[in-house]
């Protein structure tokens, strides 16, 4: 008589806990399983829903149908055993992935996924937060959004720029040439000023019997061809160059060249122009030379009155070494000249003053002759205001005393090298 299908199970389980069985192992995923876990998982869990959707169909390999074999037939034997109870964990495990459950594939594979998140760090951007805060940048960007928005404006005032700069440095350029031009003029017209007077064909002649270095300063045959001379060239230096030091520097040689001349209105123009100028207002010692120009200038036209009002200017507004001296000399030269109630008692005190402070210890005055003309002056109006002048003083030759006309060719060879002033 055949088992009941309960029995028969009983019998089944007890064959599958039989000590001297072996048991069944569960197939193992292999190694590289991991890697094609990205193409594979989804493919899976597509066919775990597949399998879900799909109609139950009575299988012939299932437990029940083999136990219903094994009931028809009889008993089973061991081999069938085995057979069974490995097809029992295999339904097993299809009914854990019909329940959603992932499979062994599928799991490597979100183990993957997750370690490859874990490793990916997002990247950091150019401006974070803490650089949007810098003030700096924040000014930066607003400029370059307004100029992308008013780039018409912007290249508007870019380009008036570049043209007022490339105007400036045209001036700039401009202007210092014609500075150097006006110098450049302006020396030629010193050196007629200071020109030789003699003979050229006689000049030619020693020059030619001489070895030594050649004297190329400019020969005149006069006095007056040389000034003539020097005053056209000092005029061309006024006229093409207006406004400039040279200029300036040409209209006070111009009045000088005037009182040279015996002309003292149009150099009384010449050295009022000078002290008026900007040069005369900035440089006092320009401006000195105008004030005793004007002072000569007045003197030679008979005006001493203002002529001393000129040089008391000079001594009082310009404060540069040896002007205040000078002017109190050329003041007691007129005081003395005018010869009025006074006047000689004045003209000795202010010559006793320049005495003092041209012999001051440590002084080093500008002008070497003034000391000389002052202390000679001063002797002559009152022997006793100083010692007797020793006979080698200011001497030629020998020792012997210099003559008047010697003075006066020293103070004119002096004036003509910048030392000023006549007495």
């Amino acid at each position: 008589m055949s088992d009941t299908p309960e029995k028969t199970e009983k019998k089944d389980e007890k064959a599958a806990e039989a000590p001297g069985m072996p048991k069944a192992e569960e197939p193992e995923i292999a190694p590289d399983a991991e890697a094609k876990a990205d193409a594979g998982a989804e493919g899976t869990e597509t066919e775990a829903e597949a399998e879900a959707e799909a109609p139950a169909e009575e299988d012939d390999a299932s437990p029940e149908a083999i136990a219903r074999r094994v009931a028809a037939l009889g008993e089973e034997d061991e081999t069938e055993k085995i057979a069974r109870s490995e097809e029992e964990k295999l339904a097993a495990r299809r009914a854990k992935m019909k329940r959603g459950k992932k499979g062994g594939l599928e799991a490597a594979a979100s183990k993957r996924l997750a370690k490859i998140a874990e490793k990916a760090t997002p990247k950091k951007m150019i401006a974070t937060a803490v650089d949007g805060a810098d003030p700096l940048l924040n000014q930066t960007a607003a400029l370059s959004k307004w100029a992308k928005k008013n780039q018409k404006g912007v290249s508007t005032v870019v380009l008036a720029a570049v043209v007022a700069l490339a105007g400036v440095g045209g001036y700039n350029y401009w202007q210092q040439k014609k500075e150097t031009d006006a110098s450049a003029e302006l020396t030629k017209a010193v050196a007629d000023e200071r020109g030789r007077i003699g003979d050229p064909d006689k000049e030619k002649e020693d020059e030619d019997s001489k070895n030594g270095p050649k004297d190329n300063r400019p020969l005149f045959k006069t006095v007056d061809e040389r000034r003539e001379s020097a005053l056209k060239k000092f005029r061309d230096v006024e006229s093409r160059f207006p406004g400039t030091g040279a200029a300036i520097l040409a209209r006070l040689s111009e009045g000088s060249l005037l009182l040279d001349g015996r002309q003292p209105d149009p150099a009384i123009a010449a050295f009022n122009d000078v002290r008026s100028s900007a040069l005369g207002t900035v440089d006092a010692e320009v401006r000195g030379r105008a004030l005793e120009g004007l002072g000569f200038a007045y003197e030679q036209k008979g005006n001493l009155d203002e002529s001393i009002k000129t040089f008391k200017d000079l001594e009082s507004t310009v404060d540069v070494l040896g002007f205040k001296e000078l002017a109190m000399y050329h003041q007691a030269r007129v005081l003395e000249a005018r010869n009025s109630a006074g006047d000689k008692d004045k003209a000795k005190d202010l010559l006793k003053t320049v005495h003092e402070r041209i012999n001051k210890p440590g002084e080093n005055y500008p002008f070497p002759y003034l000391k000389e003309v002052a202390d000679d002056r001063l002797r002559a109006l009152d022997p006793s205001a100083l010692p007797p002048k020793q006979n080698n003083q200011m001497g030629g030759p020998g020792g012997n005393k210099m003559n008047e006309e010697q003075i006066k060719k020293l103070i004119e060879q002096l004036k003509k090298q910048g030392g000023g002033g006549a007495p």
